[in-house]
């Protein structure tokens, strides 16, 4: 891994630890989201902001990656909102000199716009950011579901190629905002949602879920109230029930290392989808590959909203256009970088016998080098 910088944020008054690790720079800019939970360390961070790095280079964003993680646990209230405020004004100075840090696991855009305004940064007002036709805000209540849409169309995509039209049900595996942007794309394509699992366990209908009903029933944390839901459903808490569903497709939308070499031989669907960053060890991604269950890997597929900050953010969006028409811009563009990138993958892999996220890594890679390194 290349040279870092990495900051250290420390308010021991409101028990603030936070990390900001930017991974590289491209001619001044950097990006990434910000991660929230009790565990999150400076590793952890880097890891995340050399991910975001390849991302960027893979969906052709002239931009460099980065990472914040804040360690903290806190329920939504005014204690939890402070911590998140101060963290902005300590990112203040990064904000201003050209690295975004944005949403990510544990951060909802309530979140970042607090975060933003404790900072003083406004998107708009950016010099080099092409006119919005919004506030930035605004524009996410129009997008919400852009990283779910993203997942859906890498798998149209891996679907064109491996002729996989018969596949129609699926398990999903966190229903934060990616999962449920994913169930809700699914649905549209005809899938039945068979089982969606949270932090709680697992609910399951052989006929499909009742994905709205399911939303409905969800709060901001992605942990699904089982009171609210229409009788007739099954609920498995054991754990790793998610695994023990026959389907075809598996989204891994939760933690990281979900699946790995102690559960890998669990699988029982015939194509996994790296909803979240690292969903899949690199030993389960070797041993899924040698069964030949493909697995779309998570720096591809998992780039909606990062390739949709990435073209504001790096000016290259149209301008005068009015708000339909500017997210109607911004979803086409996320499709087409998505599908071009699996089709490319999917075809090295003709010859490439290697996983498809190492296929897709040194595609990344290879754009990188070819980037105005800062």
């Amino acid at each position: 891994m290349a040279l870092q910088l990495r900051l250290f944020i420390t308010n021991p008054e409101i028990d603030l630890e936070a990390y900001v690790v930017v991974d590289s720079l491209v001619e001044g800019y950097a990006m990434g989201g910000t991660r929230m939970t009790t565990t999150v360390n400076v590793d952890e961070v880097a890891h995340l902001a050399h991910n975001m790095s390849l991302k960027l280079a893979l969906a052709d964003l002239p931009i460099g990656g980065a990472k914040a993680g804040i360690r903290c646990g806190l329920p939504i209230g005014a204690e939890r909102d402070r911590v998140i405020a101060d963290f902005g004004q300590a990112i203040a100075p990064l904000l201003h000199g050209g690295i975004y840090l944005g949403v990510d696991q544990g951060i909802s855009f309530r979140d970042r716009d607090n975060f933003l305004r404790a900072g003083r940064f406004k998107m708009n007002e950016q010099q080099k950011i092409a006119h919005l036709p919004c506030t930035w805000s605004d524009l996410w209540t129009h997008c919400s579901d852009i990283t779910g849409f993203g997942i859906c169309e890498g798998f149209d995509a891996t679907s064109d190629v491996l002729r996989l039209s018969n596949y129609r049900t699926a398990v999903i595996q966190g229903f934060g905002a990616v999962g449920r942007g994913v169930a809700l794309g699914l649905e549209r394509r005809g899938f039945h949602i068979v089982a969606v699992a949270d932090r709680d366990g697992t609910i399951v209908d052989d006929n499909g879920l009742p994905v709205q009903a399911l939303i409905n029933a969800t709060d901001s944390t992605g942990t699904i109230d089982r009171t609210a839901l229409p009788p007739g459903l099954h609920y498995r808490n054991e754990p790793e029930s998610w695994l023990q569903i026959d389907a075809d497709v598996l989204i891994l939308a939760a933690v990281g290392d979900a699946i790995h070499a102690g559960n890998v031989d669990r699988v029982r669907t015939q194509i996994v989808i790296e909803g979240g960053n690292f969903a899949c060890s690199k030993p389960a991604h070797r041993l899924l590959t040698e069964k030949k269950i493909p697995v779309l890997p998570a720096i591809v597929v998992n780039a909606g909203g990062a390739i949709l900050t990435g073209l504001i953010w790096s000016n290259m969006t149209p301008k005068d256009l009015g708000i339909t028409d500017f997210v109607s811009w911004l979803y086409a563009e996320v499709s087409a970088r998505i599908r071009h990138n699996m089709h490319v993958i999917l075809d090295r892999s003709i010859l490439d016998p290697r996983p498809l996220s190492d296929i897709a890594e040194a595609l990344a890679f290879e754009k990188l080098q070819k980037l105005p390194q800062q």
